[in-house]
């Protein structure tokens, strides 16, 4: 299996549990597909969830950091939708449950990332300055997944929907996606001036 899914924080998973075991436990309402789902909810695939503050030349480190805890809810043998918990200070608390297509995503990225030979620890980068995430593949399998910063041999796979310019679900060094990605952040040149 070349997928190395970190442990969540115990303290992270208590609170999915108690907020699946009590629809009081938890401020929003649960998604549809949550309130529609047959049989026992179960949270899997735990992905830790980074966010890269500020995308960074090829020549530059890109730093990230931790900001929660992503689960997979699932009915049966399929996902109907995701936990996300967050960490605040007085340690780890749920955030919300959401539906959307970056579930089926992640899912798919992470299908991708199975049938790659080359082992990986799963974690998800997301890129605010373009609205988008992607499934970051760590080369180092036993690091602290709640630490790190990408490294140039490591892969992102952008998940959908992607920015215009961007493929979806076509994994990329981060070598060689960040320098697009700085590309997608440059202002477009002038093309002269009216006379």
């Amino acid at each position: 299996m070349p997928l190395h899914v970190p442990p969540a924080p115990a303290p992270a998973l208590r609170t999915v549990l108690a907020a699946l075991g009590s629809p009081t436990a938890v401020r929003d309402p649960r998604t549809p597909a949550l309130r529609s789902a047959p049989g026992p909810l179960t949270p899997e695939l735990p992905l830790p969830v980074h966010v890269l503050d500020r995308i960074v030349g090829s020549d530059r480190t890109a730093y990230t950091r931790l900001t929660g805890w992503r689960f997979l809810i699932r009915s049966g043998d399929r996902a109907v939708a995701a936990a996300e918990t967050m960490l605040t200070p007085d340690g780890w608390a749920f955030s919300h449950f959401f539906e959307g297509p970056y579930l089926s995503s992640t899912e798919r990225a992470l299908r991708q990332a199975e049938a790659m030979r080359t082992p990986f620890q799963p974690r998800l980068l997301s890129i605010p300055e373009l609205y988008m995430l992607t499934l970051w593949l760590h080369g180092d399998t036993d690091a602290d997944a709640s630490a790190g910063t990408p490294r140039p041999s490591d892969v992102l796979v952008p998940l959908a929907p992607a920015p215009p310019g961007i493929a979806a679900h076509l994994p990329h060094r981060v070598a060689d996606l960040l320098p697009v990605m700085t590309l997608r952040l440059s202002p477009a040149p002038l093309l002269g001036s009216p006379a």
